[in-house]
Order: structure tokens, then sequence, then C-alpha cells
């Protein structure tokens, strides 16, 4: 089955994805995909962080250039312009002035830090060994729910990324995940399959069937994206994509124009 959709895709703005967005567009209408939505990593709000996502200054041309190639492409392929917008408590009026800067069709919110802790970068990857894996994860949880009650967000990125190096948690935490579906379920947030999993040391998509069960369960909405920081990774992996929606028992997913769900497509 090839879905309509990617919604996770970077540019070489962020300082870490290979090829230009025409690219990245050329092997979407390659695989047949009907509409690609660009996400590149927003200005951190703590600090800067070049290699990482893109500065402030650069946030302005980022919009321009996705609405070059979108008009550029209409007849070809439909684009819709994003971003993934890191949450870190404290920051929040910081985080809304980005989200509020520009009508993006939607905002993926993602966690990828934990007390000041990049818990998902290969450069502190050896900070594992200092951390209780469980207690990393309760955090981790706390704050997806945190980042769904700010409103800012649309989606809610790769949502079990602590496992990316494979890192397992030692306990059940189904009421955590439990109660981080109920708040995405309370707060319209919609959670993506995102495919890069398989592209990661713990080779498996982000979330896990076990969570997508959970989600489903809650009713929170579904969508997919690739992740993609190369464009050969453009809708990747989506036909095993479905197979794990079908499994956790989803029949459809959504997408998202001007930050408000634009249509529903049954899998």
């Amino acid at each position: 089955m090839i879905l309509y959709g990617d919604y996770h895709i970077h540019t070489p703005l962020c300082g870490h994805a290979i090829g230009e967005p025409e690219e990245y567009i050329k092997q979407a209408i390659k695989v047949g995909l009907k509409e690609i939505g660009f996400s590149d990593h927003a200005p951190m709000v703590h600090k800067p962080m070049p290699g990482i996502t893109m500065s402030f200054d650069q946030l302005p041309g980022y919009n321009a250039m996705i609405e070059d190639i979108r008009k550029r492409f209409a007849s070809q392929i439909s684009i819709k312009i994003a971003i993934e917008l890191d949450f870190l408590p404290g920051y929040e009026n910081k985080t809304k002035a980005i989200a509020d800067s520009y009508p993006y069709d939607y905002i993926i919110g993602s966690v990828h830090f934990i007390d000041g802790w990049a818990f998902d970068d290969p450069a502190t990857r050896e900070y594992w060994k200092k951390y209780d894996v469980n207690e990393v994860y309760r955090k981790y949880y706390a704050l997806l729910r945190q980042s769904a009650q700010t409103g800012f967000y649309q989606i809610i990125g790769h949502c079990d990324l602590p496992k990316k190096f494979g890192a397992r948690p030692g306990v059940d935490l189904t009421d955590e995940i439990k109660a981080t579906a109920k708040i995405f379920k309370d707060t319209g947030i919609a959670v993506e399959i995102n495919t890069s999993g398989l592209r990661k040391p713990i080779g498996e998509m982000f979330p896990d069937l076990n969570c997508l069960k959970i989600y489903r369960e809650a009713k929170v909405p579904l969508v997919f994206g690739s992740d993609a920081h190369d464009p050969l990774d453009v809708g990747k992996d989506f036909d095993k994509a479905v197979d794990l929606a079908k499994a956790a028992g989803y029949n459809e997913y959504l997408i998202f124009k001007n930050k408000r769900i634009e249509r529903l497509i049954k899998i």
C-alpha cells in the first residue's frame, strides 16, 4: 500500500541532513506519494545548537525556501510547511513564539532532552551508563504529557525515543503510557509511526506495537513520517508502517493543514 504522504522530512539547514529539498520531493514523487511535509528542526530555545537545528536567523529563510518549492512543484505534488519543535520545560514562552511566528500546517513536538541531557545524541551515548533507565523513561513520558498540554503541537514525534540505542525499561510502564495516551486524546494530539527507528541501533519503528495499541485503545489519531535526513529515506518502509498500524488496530490516519485536521484517510 502506498500512503498519501510523508510528514516528517528534514533539510540541510538542520546541519545533519543531506540533499536539497528538491531531491526529497523528487524521491517522494518517485515512490508514489501525493504529498510531502517538510518539518525541519526549529531553533533550540535554550541555546544555539549548530549541527543539530537551524538558527533563529535561518528560520525565515527556511519558511521562504519551502514556500518557493511548494509553488514550483504545485502541479506535481502537494507540499506542507511545518517544523519539528523541541519541548523544554521552562522555555514555553520562547517555544510558543516560534510556533506562532508563521502559519505552519502542523508542528511536530519532540522531546530530545531530559534534565539538559540530549539522550538520543550519539555524542552523549555514554551518558546512558550514568542514568537509571527506568527513571529516564518515566521522565520522558512526563515530558511528553507536558508538551501535549501546551497546545503548541499537532503531532508528537517518535514517542518512545529513549529506546534508540537499545535501552529498554526493566519495569512495566503501561500505566505511564496509558496516562500519556489519555493526555494525547484529551488535547487532540496525533502520534506518528516514525520509520527511522528501523535505521537506528534499536532496529524497530517508533513507537513499538505495545505503545501503539495503547494509543489506539485511547483513540489517539495517527500520522506517518520517515524522519528522512536523506532523500532516499522519503517514504521508506511505509509498507511495514502500515502493517504495524493495522496490527495495533488502526484503520485510518489523518493529515493536517493550517494546524487543523484536513482529512482522514483509510488504511
